[in-house]
Order: C-alpha cells, then sequence, then structure tokens
C-alpha cells in the first residue's frame, strides 16, 4: 500500500488550468479532460487490453498508470484520470465482479434479498483491499511530472446498491429500485455501508497524490425526484462532508470535488449545495439554464453530447463554439456529457480539445 503522500514530494505542477477552474481561479483557457479518456476508443488501450484482463489492469499499479497516461501522451488535455472502475468497491467490500466481454459486468452472486448484506465485508479495511489504487495514483502522479493534475473517483452509494443488487448494467434498475420501496430501512443500511467505504477511499486517493475527486452518480435519473432526495442526495452529500472532515482531522488540505449525477436535471439546485466545487452536467441540461440554477459559487463541468464526436469536422467545431459561448470561460471545465463511445476516432477528440482550447483563448482575448 502507498503510503501518505506529501504534495512537495511529486514534481511540480506546469499545468493546473483545471484546478483553478474548479477553485474559481480565472483561465486563461478552458481546461477539458474526457470522461473514459484511457479506453477503448484507443488502439494503444486496446493493445494493452488484449493481453490483460480489465481487473488486472485495474489492480496492476504499471498497468493501471501505463492506461492513464495513455491519453495523456496522445493529446494536448488539462488531466489525467487514473484508470480504474467503480465496481472496485464493490469487490472491496466482498463482491465478485467479473468483466464479460461484450456484456460489461457481471455479479455471479447478487444481493437477492436484505439478508445477503450479511455477506458483504464490514467493516472493509481500504488499505489493505484497494491499496493498489493508491499505488497506481502515486506512481501516475510521479510519471505525470506535472504535466496536468490527477483525478481520483468513486461510484456514488446509489450507483453501486443498484449494480449489486441488478448484478450488471440494466435498463430499468427495477431489482434494485424495488429494495427501497420494499426494504427502506436495509437499503438506508447497505447505503450507509457503501458511503463509509466511498469516504476512505476517496480519502486515500488524495493521500496517494489525487488533487481532484470524482463521484459518479451514473444511475441517478432512473430514480425521479423523491427517490432521489431520500436514497441519492444525503449519501452524496455526507460523502463531501466526510471527506473533508477526514482530510481536516489529519491537518491535509482538501482538494476539489465533483458530483456528476446523470440525467438528475430535478436535482440540480440541491447538488450545487452539496458542498462540491464542481458539478458535472450531461448533454440534456442547457448550460445557461444550468448557471441560473446552480449560483456563482459552483463550477460547472460538462457537457457536449458524447455522439457529437461522429459528426464532421466542421460541424464538430461549430458544436464546440456554441457551448462554449453559452457557458463562458470561466468557472468552467469542459467534458462531454458522459464518457466517450468505443468506437470513437481518437481524431475526433483531438479536434475537440483543439477547438475548446482555441476558441476558448479567443473569447478571453476579446474581452
Amino acid at each position: 500500500m502507498a503510503a501518505p503522500s506529501k504534495q512537495q514530494e511529486f514534481p511540480e505542477m506546469k499545468n493546473d488550468l483545471a484546478l483553478r477552474a474548479a477553485r474559481g481561479e480565472k483561465t486563461e483557457r478552458v481546461p477539458v479532460w474526457v470522461m473514459r479518456q484511457a479506453g477503448r476508443y484507443l488502439p494503444e488501450f486496446r493493445e494493452t487490453r488484449a493481453e490483460h484482463d480489465f481487473f488486472t489492469i485495474c489492480r496492476t499499479p504499471v498497468l493501471a498508470c501505463k492506461v492513464t497516461l495513455q491519453p495523456i501522451e496522445r493529446f494536448d488535455l488539462d488531466a489525467a484520470i487514473i484508470f480504474s472502475d467503480i465496481l472496485v468497491v464493490p469487490q472491496a467490500m466482498g463482491m465478485v465482479v467479473e468483466m464479460l466481454p461484450g456484456k460489461g459486468p457481471h455479479f455471479p452472486e447478487p444481493l437477492n434479498t436484505p439478508d445477503d448484506i450479511g455477506r458483504l465485508n464490514k467493516p472493509v479495511n481500504v488499505s489493505q483491499e484497494l491499496g493498489y489504487v493508491f499505488d497506481a495514483i502515486t506512481l501516475t502522479r510521479h510519471r505525470l511530472e506535472g504535466r496536468v493534475p490527477l483525478i481520483g473517483f468513486t461510484g456514488a452509494p446509489w450507483t453501486l446498491m443498484s449494480y449489486m443488487i441488478e448484478g450488471g448494467g440494466s435498463t430499468t434498475m427495477s431489482k434494485a429500485k424495488s429494495w427501497l420501496y420494499r426494504y427502506p430501512a436495509e437499503s438506508h443500511k447497505l447505503l450507509q455501508l457503501i458511503t463509509d467505504v466511498c469516504i476512505d477511499y476517496l480519502v486515500g486517493q488524495m493521500q496517494a497524490g489525487a488533487q481532484m475527486l470524482q463521484v459518479f452518480e451514473s444511475h441517478a435519473g432512473i430514480l425521479g425526484p423523491g427517490l432521489f432526495a431520500k436514497f441519492s442526495l444525503p449519501y452524496i452529500r455526507q460523502i463531501s462532508r466526510g471527506v473533508k472532515e477526514k482530510l481536516s482531522s489529519r491537518k491535509l488540505d482538501t482538494v476539489p470535488m465533483i458530483i456528476f449525477a446523470k440525467d438528475a436535471h430535478f436535482g440540480l439546485e440541491d447538488l450545487s449545495q452539496s458542498g462540491y466545487e464542481v458539478v458535472g452536467l450531461d448533454w440534456t441540461l442547457r448550460p445557461q439554464h444550468a448557471r441560473a440554477r446552480t449560483g456563482a459559487n459552483v463550477t460547472l463541468q460538462g457537457n457536449l453530447d458524447p455522439c457529437a464526436l461522429y459528426a464532421p469536422e466542421v460541424e464538430l467545431v461549430a458544436l464546440v463554439k456554441a457551448m462554449l459561448e453559452k457557458f463562458g470561460t470561466q468557472r468552467y471545465i469542459a467534458n462531454l456529457g458522459h464518457g466517450i463511445y468505443p468506437d470513437m476516432d481518437p481524431e475526433r477528440v483531438k479536434t475537440l480539445i483543439d477547438a475548446i482550447h482555441s476558441h476558448s483563448e479567443y473569447m478571453n482575448s476579446a474581452k
């Protein structure tokens, strides 16, 4: 396991645009990174993946570092995100998770009834179970040589709970949602167990060298306003508060935190007041409306439709310009509204990044 690392042990930062944007400081251009930027659309990743199982890459710090750096070496990105998966948390809690080719994540023994909660590890020794992620983060911070900040992440409790019950992906999450109606007390118990792990996991990532932390509530929209307010938002808030309290108690500086709750348009005001410096947006939200609803003290991240990268280059550049004009150039981190698709042409990603940088610089110079 990686020992807690001091900031001065790492190389000096050369590009801190994303950190400044997250903190609300002035930026000379809009920073950009892309969700799933290290992944299947890159031929160099596919070569690595052909030789190693998905979770083997996650669990091998040298390989996770290598894959994390692949998009940084190819593109002019402003942040790296550690290569891992949100489902390492259920694994740490004692569940078996497999990544099946062409199908995605699979739990051979999902949680079928509340009695199955008893099968989970509790408490979880995060340093022991997830120390390989911490080692990968520390190694990657050094290998980045200060080129860009490194982002750590976790899945949010509801999203993790839904996978643990469904046993894999689902369009309705009906098995997991039924728990919220049939077993509300037990659902809260499970969500709290997951939350406790997520807090320790994020604190460990920051101590290992992560400079920003993102929480993925990928299945927020499946809930609707009522269930979101009861079974998602309280735990999202608890994570931001718990991480910052633990870091403060250890006399460590906090790092910017991002909350990305996909399709939770109904919860935008609540999310902006949940203790995160950055609120990520999916592509269904209008930037101007999001600005008005979140206020002046929150940085926004997003939100180009991932499918827009299939457009002809001229149209893609036009879409990027329109997005920037709507968001403005300050308190903003450009990104897609969800993860990049695996069949995407890497040249389209380069077009996206270059257009964001050049047009935001033009907008700033024209002020």
